[in-house]
């Protein structure tokens, strides 16, 4: 039984590289969107 449950098919490997990608991944679309936002409040402070 401990066999069985010790090979999982790979997708619990895939998981452990995935998650903390889309983890960076989400944090950079982030911190992208509030770079953005900044910008436009710039901008619009300038005109």
């Amino acid at each position: 039984m401990s066999a069985l449950l010790a090979h999982q098919g790979g997708w619990d490997e895939i998981l452990l590289i995935a998650g903390p990608i889309a983890v960076i991944a989400g944090l950079l679309m982030l911190a992208k969107r509030r770079v953005d936002a900044g910008a436009e409040t710039r901008d619009a402070e300038k005109v």
